[in-house]
């Protein structure tokens, strides 16, 4: 089994802790995208993958949408779409959607647990978090194979607008394979944004995964993906797809940061 890391952005708000596993060139494409990236000399670095959680589901699950730890996905309707938003202006509502044709876990903090059955190709969570730091981990196991995607929406308290934070996908439809997850991490590298919506208030850092192999070694056969979110303190002042988020009405930070609404510049 093998640890991988995507290289993080430069200029950021905060440095973030570089994970200990260094990328794992497995294939010439690979070590092609590494090259790429300024990468060279990949280590190759051996880990344990433990069990999967227990497949059920241990969350504090928020808004009208969700009830005894089960929640419907949200309609393509404008507005909160009926989700609602949290009490308080120090917390966040966030849409976390698995899809799969397996199992999937999702884990917070190490603490809240949200689990897709095969039962349901896709299952929707509604969650508050405080503004700060969280852990994110995303986890798919089958031997024959994993298939697992995983989106993250932010909804915005004051704009009711969804703001695309993070998505991640791996063999949906299908199973994935180490050519997807290779292309998976060339996406990351080419553009950062394809993982922060401007318009949004939460960045995202630290990606990383471990996988092992299914018996025919194209395949994971187990599949951990790791991501922090960094939930900023203001609201999202500008709906979603808006051209100018971004660019002027607040300081202007570095590329991949988010602006602050003009009465919040220090």
């Amino acid at each position: 089994m093998r640890s991988e890391d995507v290289p993080q952005p430069r200029g950021t708000r905060s440095q973030a802790a570089r994970p200990i596993g260094a990328l794992v060139a497995c294939a010439a494409a690979c070590a092609a995208i590494a090259a790429a990236c300024g990468g060279g000399g990949a280590e190759r670095t051996q880990v344990t993958i433990g069990p999967p959680p227990p497949r059920e589901t241990h969350a504090v699950l928020a808004g009208a949408l969700c009830q005894d730890n089960h929640c419907s996905c949200r309609r393509d309707d404008p507005g909160d779409a009926g989700v609602g938003v949290p009490d308080g202006k120090d917390r966040k509502r966030y849409e976390l959607r698995l899809t799969s044709a397996y199992d999937l876990w999702l884990t917070i903090d190490g603490r809240d647990l949200l689990y897709k059955s095969p039962e349901r190709a896709e299952d929707c969570f509604y969650v508050d978090l405080p503004t700060g730091t969280h852990q994110i981990e995303l986890r798919a196991s089958n031997p024959a194979g994993v298939s697992a995607a995983l989106q993250i929406h932010e909804l915005g308290t004051k704009t009711r607008s969804w703001y695309d934070t993070f998505a991640f996908a791996c063999g949906v439809p299908g199973v994935c394979s180490f050519e997807d997850l290779d292309a998976q991490k060339a996406q990351y590298r080419a553009g950062h944004h394809n993982r922060f919506d401007r318009c949004g208030t939460t960045k995202v850092k630290g990606i990383t995964w471990d996988h092992g192999k299914s018996p025919d070694q194209l395949h994971p056969s187990e599949l951990v993906v790791r991501l922090t979110l960094d939930i900023y303190r203001f609201p999202a002042w500008k709906q979603h797809g808006d051209d100018t988020c971004g660019e002027g009405g607040g300081r202007r930070g570095a590329a991949d940061e988010p602006t602050p609404p003009p009465d919040d510049v220090p």
